[in-house]
């Protein structure tokens, strides 16, 4: 196993359908052992992007690699390394949820069994119950054990927590997630696609935001912490300032909110020399880049 080599390779892919690009010359490079947030608005491209990865969806352009395997040449070696959760999840009604996950272990080499109890106590699924008769939520939490009881190299979720409530989306992002990587935190590996990017803001080591299809940002979150900062500041009196350079400033009566892009020093300056009463400088959470991210795509244009 060569560790160098990226879990995750795409270059240049382009997926259409008819004449619509779903997947418009997207590329990115997943390190082996990160957790990686994939962003983006519904219908931006991140589904087919997965499938594409999963060789359920043949590029029309492009390369992708997994372990630096091509999918569609060596699907079922890159298939038992890694495991996959999508958005909506269905098994045979007529198995119980025993019964499906040993079906699901039939098809690995590894299964871990202690694992396996442990999140059927922690989700309280019974292992007699039909699978038919599980609510949504249930179904993904059974896919989920699933996807961690092998111990992939790579899991590929997408929009995971989408039919949890907020207790165990939570548990199941600070537990679940935490622990199939401090298993063997050097070789597993999560690419993530998820709206609920504030529930996995402390987990996402790098990440790229698409939008129709095409990369509009891709940073490791500790430097776009560093980059994206909010500034706010009250002032003795109204104040009106031209703050050139801002992402986005808001201003109502005494109050100011700024939003920087790599120049809040230069920003903080310049409201400085109003001599405000109040002045705060706090990073962007992973959540509020993905939000003004709208604003780095009207200024690229």
């Amino acid at each position: 196993m060569d560790t160098n080599v990226p879990v995750i390779g795409i270059q240049n892919l382009t997926r259409r359908y008819g004449r619509h690009d779903a997947v418009d010359g997207l590329s990115l490079t997943v390190r082996r052992g990160k957790c990686y947030g994939f962003f983006g608005r519904n219908g931006a491209g991140k589904t087919t992007t997965i499938k594409c990865l999963l060789n359920l969806l043949r590029p029309n352009s492009g390369t992708v690699r997994v372990f630096g395997l091509d999918p569609q040449k060596h699907e079922t070696t890159v298939k038992a390394r890694l495991t996959y959760v999508p958005d909506q999840v269905a098994f045979y009604p007529w198995m119980t949820v025993g019964e499906t996950l040993e079906y699901l272990a039939s098809f690995r080499a590894h299964w871990n069994r202690d694992t396996e109890a442990d999140l059927l106590r922690r989700f309280q699924l019974d292992p007699s119950k039909k699978t038919q008769g599980l609510s949504k939520g249930q179904r993904t939490q059974l896919a989920l054990i699933g996807a961690i009881c092998p111990g992939p190299e790579l899991l590929v979720l997408d929009e995971p927590t989408s039919g949890l409530d907020p207790i165990v989306r939570r548990e199941f992002i600070e537990t679940v997630i935490g622990a199939y990587q401090s298993g063997d935190p050097e070789q597993r590996t999560v690419f993530v696609s998820t709206h609920l990017i504030s529930e996995f803001e402390g987990l996402i080591d790098e990440f790229t935001i698409i939008d129709q299809g095409r990369e509009l940002l891709t940073m490791e979150s500790d430097a776009a912490r560093n980059r994206f900062k909010k500034i706010r500041a009250r002032f003795s009196q109204e104040t009106k300032l031209g703050l050139n350079g801002a992402l986005r400033v808001k201003q109502g009566g005494r109050e100011l909110e700024v939003l920087a892009d790599g120049n809040s020093d230069k920003l903080l300056s310049e409201i400085k020399a109003h001599q405000p009463e109040e002045l705060k400088v706090e990073a962007l959470s992973l959540e509020e880049i993905f939000v003004v991210s709208d604003v780095l795509k009207k200024s690229n244009a």
